[in-house]
């Protein structure tokens, strides 16, 4: 694994809309999930937003997600932290060749790191897409309301401005 010298922030985005090996429910699956990142060598974890119940983004026809967002330091480098969230994905019981927003065990997607930018085909930082997301700028927003991601904005005010329809708090259904 490549290591930086020094640490820096990364926010990692986190899904699941099946069972997997982590847990019966895709709640428990996100929760296991955040807590093997945590567990990473040269990663500490430092903070995690509440789960949210999100429908489908792709096809209609799955189940609703849970999603949450975490926020972590680390000392690898963007290309070694995002081939370790998909190790965990294939461990948790992600096909690698599923459908397209289709339904999954576990979504890692590694969603700014602090001061990095990466047009790499594999890895694009910070990551396409998340300006219009309520799924992943609301949990976002819950943990760094002020934080600024270039090319996207405060994290609170696109929270604000996103559409929320259907997302609501996980804990607060039964599960």
């Amino acid at each position: 694994m490549l290591v930086n010298s020094a640490a820096r922030l990364a926010w990692i985005g986190l899904g699941s809309n099946l069972e997997g090996v982590w847990g019966p429910t895709p709640g428990k699956q996100v929760v296991a999930a955040a807590g093997a990142i945590g567990r990473l060598p040269g990663v500490e974890s430092q903070a995690m937003s509440s789960l949210y119940r999100s429908p489908p983004m792709g096809p209609p026809d799955q189940p609703d997600y849970a999603n949450a967002v975490m926020r972590i330091a680390t000392r690898l480098t963007p290309m070694a932290l995002f081939r370790q969230l998909k190790r965990l994905e294939r461990r948790a019981g992600r096909d690698p060749a599923s459908v397209r927003w289709g339904a999954r065990a576990l979504d890692l997607d590694l969603l700014h790191i602090d001061g990095q930018a990466s047009q790499h085909a594999e890895l694009q930082l910070p990551h396409p897409g998340i300006g219009q997301r309520a799924f992943v700028l609301r949990p976002w927003a819950e943990i760094d309301p002020d934080l600024q991601v270039p090319g996207v904005g405060a994290m609170a005010e696109c929270a604000s401005r996103v559409d929320g329809a259907g997302l609501t708090l996980w804990s607060a259904l039964t599960d």
